[in-house]
């Protein structure tokens, strides 16, 4: 049995850091790294996947880049996932100091038990990190949601992508239009494969448990009858002038249609110091709740008439439950959210009359591979690369 690592006080000399056990030698050892929210969604089917086969150890790494109990533990319970076999306890800090940590802390853990693949998720400062600590010691690395682009490398989260998937050895793509990404940058071919949107395996997963949870009932909520807000992003809650105009659009909003908001801890904060809490605590039409669970959050959602978000997560769950959803952004990376999807970019200028539009819009099907059954192509992809039948 693997037991769990504390990876602390990176970067000291003489520490006595014990790490797990090598797998059995029949096995193939595949880390599955995780930092944040959308990243324990996207490993908890195919840890469940990989824990089915025979021929596989799958590892859950967890960065500790996210270190608030609901923002963290809560996700790992509701998605049935054991408790990480390795834990880095890397905290907050800045892109530089939580980037650096990971790769310390994350490199003693390779070298001491090195595996046979390292599976990274998304786009956080975790998901470069590890890929940078891994290549530089010959560990194949494979990105699952690849190629996905803003085209703004004002994001941080750009140019995690782009740099993870210069160096990553395998591409598992979500979308065509991340495949088309990767090949005008000159990304070998055969390194490509579109494998499909891993999150939406997490939402089939966990459908049963949602609808099973309360989250409306207890906030007496009417199905269809509220919207849901998410805001995290540093453009939209680090400058006081652009929160406070958000908060004054919410309020305004509000006064048409009852707001649920699940407040991010970053957002919170910036919220007390700018003094605009109260702003948001006193309308009577805004309800503000700590961050949720998986389950439910996504019960929350299953009921509302429309979300405002500036996550890319939710863009995709939406466009898969065809849920008016408008996204506080210039851009995004999910592009094919707006083309065959639910998704639409706005503004707090044009949120009511962007809302009035995309609440009007004719939804299709989803897009393609987004059934599902993501987890099961990613296996195919990882037996091909071990030859294994």
């Amino acid at each position: 049995m693997i037991k769990t690592v504390n990876v602390s006080s990176i970067g000291s000399s003489g520490n006595n850091i014990s790490h797990p056990s090598t797998s059995p030698a029949f096995k193939k050892a595949v880390h599955l790294i995780a930092a944040a929210r959308p990243n324990f969604m996207k490993i908890a089917p195919l840890y469940h996947a990989l824990a089915r086969e025979k021929w596989v150890e799958p590892v859950i790494v967890h960065t500790g880049q996210h270190y608030d109990l609901n923002m963290s533990d809560a996700f790992f319970r509701d998605l049935n996932l054991p408790a990480p076999c390795i834990h880095l306890d890397i905290g907050s800090g800045t892109h530089a100091e939580q980037t650096g940590g990971v790769m310390i802390a994350y490199e003693k853990v390779l070298i001491e038990n090195k595996p046979d693949l390292v599976v990274v998720v998304g786009d956080v400062n975790s998901t470069v990190a590890c890929t940078l600590a891994a290549v530089k010691l010959g560990i194949k690395v494979a990105h699952l949601e690849a190629g996905l682009r803003s085209f703004d490398r004002t994001m941080p989260e750009e140019i995690n992508r782009i740099v993870t998937d210069s160096i990553a050895d395998y591409l598992w793509t979500p979308s065509s239009d991340a495949d088309e990404n990767l090949m005008h940058e000159g990304i070998a071919p055969e390194k490509i494969s579109m494998v499909g949107n891993i999150m939406i395996d997490s939402l089939v997963m966990m459908t049963p448990a949602i609808r099973k949870e309360t989250t409306q009932k207890d906030l007496g909520l009417v199905s269809q009858g509220y919207g849901v807000v998410t805001l995290h992003r540093p453009f939209n809650v680090d400058n006081p002038d652009i929160l406070s105009n958000l908060c004054q659009t919410l309020v305004r909003l509000s006064e048409q249609t009852v707001l649920v908001f699940p407040v991010h801890p970053r957002t919170a904060k910036n919220l007390r110091e700018f003094g605009l809490y109260d702003l948001l605590d006193n309308a009577p039409k805004i309800i503000l709740t700590d961050p949720l669970g998986y389950k439910s959050f996504m019960n929350l959602i299953f009921g509302c008439k429309f979300v405002i978000t500036d996550s890319g997560g939710i863009q995709e769950e939406t466009t898969y439950l065809k849920i008016p959803c408008l996204t506080l952004r210039p851009n995004t990376e999910r592009p094919i959210t707006i083309t065959q999807g639910t998704n639409k970019l706005s503004s707090p200028e044009r949120v009511k009359s962007d809302l009035e539009e995309v609440i009007k819009k004719d939804f299709g099907s989803p897009p393609l591979f987004w059934d599902g059954k993501t987890a099961q192509r990613v296996i195919q992809a990882i037996k091909k690369i071990f030859l294994i039948t």
